[in-house]
């Protein structure tokens, strides 16, 4: 796990934002289900997302879509088997998105970096997993699991007093959970988990205080990418999205978070790009110094 803990390191010196590219290898993930479900077509995924300059690899086997069905671990092994392949032939690091123990342990064994758990730690074995291998773990916000969600951005909106405190409380006791288990605390990351077991309103509060989550001391990871409460703001359908990923991704990362998870890597690294250069020349004070992903700093594309 040296080498994901010393890309933490590059980016605290240089303030750059990393850039998580989605490989989703399910049949109904909610913006590219299907696309990416076939052997060749997931390891291709993988090759793009590299030679667009992803850092990091999320590759996932089970839908988190309101009223997904549950995948059976053998089944999620299957399906992420030539991707996860691919991604450590290319030297990538590796995420697994994935809330079962037994398929962390396989994943992990085989190479894999990183778990992310979009259950909030449902199942404290998890934790238990990622400990023994001492690899990392992103703590997603939920507080149901997505079979139990009626859909994205439908909420009740007094399930939070005030939705970053809630947030981060809730992160906090997983957090906990996960320390006692083993796991390292500089290796638990944190992902508010926008629209999940939230309504646009509790999402949009959370993406404009993104500096609160990034003040409590963990790495943050934005997940904003093609999500409904854009559509709440303007009619549209995930194919028509990419504008307000854009802008919200833009904004967490001005706000410090430190991933952003996309599926557009390209268009977000030219966005993140433009800015940059824009507040270096404008001589903004406050503003982040000129972005260049660490892997394209290297002149590769992936971390080794």
């Amino acid at each position: 796990m040296a080498r994901v803990h010393n890309l933490l390191e590059r980016v605290a010196r240089q303030q750059s934002t990393l850039l998580m590219g989605i490989v989703n290898v399910t049949p109904n993930s909610f913006y590219d289900g299907g696309r990416y479900e076939a052997p060749e077509a997931g390891r291709q995924r993988v090759v793009q997302l590299l030679a667009e300059g992803a850092d990091i690899l999320d590759i996932g086997a089970e839908s988190s879509k309101p009223g997904a069905p549950r995948v059976s671990a053998e089944e999620q092994l299957e399906r992420i088997a030539s991707a996860l392949g691919e991604a450590l032939e290319h030297g990538a690091i590796v995420s697994v998105d994935t809330a079962s123990p037994s398929v962390a342990e396989a994943a992990l064994e085989r190479g894999a970096h990183i778990i992310n758990d979009v259950t909030c730690l449902s199942d404290p074995e998890l934790a238990s997993v990622v400990a023994r291998h001492d690899a990392y773990l992103i703590l997603s916000h939920a507080r149901a699991h997505q079979s139990e969600m009626a859909g994205f951005s439908e909420w009740p909106d007094d399930d939070y007093s005030d939705v970053v405190a809630d947030v981060l409380r809730d992160l906090d006791a997983a957090r906990a959970v996960a320390e006692q288990r083993g796991v390292r605390p500089e290796h638990i990351w944190y992902d508010p988990g926008l629209g999940f077991s939230k309504n646009a309103r509790h999402t949009i509060d959370l993406l404009s205080r993104t500096a609160e989550l990034v003040a409590s001391g963990s790495v943050v990871v934005v997940g904003a990418s093609r999500k409904s409460f854009i559509r709440t703001l303007h009619e549209s359908a995930p194919e028509e999205r990419l504008g307000g990923t854009l802008a919200a991704s833009l904004w967490a990362a001005r706000a410090g978070a430190q991933v952003l998870r996309v599926h557009d890597v390209a268009a977000l690294r030219q966005a993140l790009l433009v800015e940059a250069a824009l507040l270096e020349a404008q001589g903004t004070p406050n503003g982040p110094p000129s972005y260049v992903s660490p892997s394209s700093r290297r002149g590769t594309r992936a971390p080794r």
